[in-house]
């Protein structure tokens, strides 16, 4: 089985340095961390329903989300692959509701669920499409409103941050394989 190849696009963000979806994640939440991110993904989604202009004094601020988005959604889709060659570090003891964001316990347990879930219910290139559609009509004077794909697209994407921050902070052991099994 050949290896799906994703460009992540972060050069313009993030150096021209080759990243793997896990440096990129990391990369992304070294630039904001998780409130900052879901709180500006909170005004664009509702800006782009408001004929009002997100930032309009610096809109290179909502495009340089958009791009580091649309990599974070990209090595997103790669991470729902991960999931039968890594595993996660057993969660803390004491579980704070704070640290579980918007997941089940049972996502909160495999993270890693979260974006097999979401990529099952869209393809990347729908996640894309929302995004840059979002980020168009916050910039713009018109009036959307949202469909309700747009209302899931959004649930997924602040779920997929809440896993993702939840796989940094508890770090991952490769799992090994046999030489015999392809992957």
């Amino acid at each position: 089985m050949k290896k799906k190849k994703i460009d992540f696009e972060a050069e313009f963000w993030d150096s021209h340095q080759k990243h793997s979806c896990m440096t990129l994640i990391d990369s992304f939440f070294q630039m904001d961390d998780l409130p900052a991110v879901k709180e500006r993904l909170c005004n664009v989604m509702n800006y782009s329903t408001q004929p009002k202009i997100l930032l309009k004094n610096d809109p290179s601020l909502v495009f340089h989300f958009y791009l580091c988005t649309r990599s974070f959604i990209r090595a997103s889709y790669l991470i729902q692959f991960k999931s039968k060659r890594w595993r996660l570090n057993d969660p803390p003891e004491y579980k704070s509701p704070l640290l579980q964001g918007f997941l089940s316990d049972k996502e909160y347990r495999n993270p890693f669920l979260v974006f097999q879930k979401a990529f099952k219910e869209f393809s990347l290139k729908e996640f894309e499409y929302f995004i840059t559609e979002i980020i168009y009509f916050s910039l713009g004077n018109s009036y959307d409103i949202p469909t309700d794909t747009n209302v899931a697209h959004f649930i997924h994407l602040t779920k997929m941050l809440d896993a993702a921050q939840i796989i940094r902070e508890r770090g991952i052991k490769k799992i090994k394989t046999n030489n015999n099994e392809k992957e």
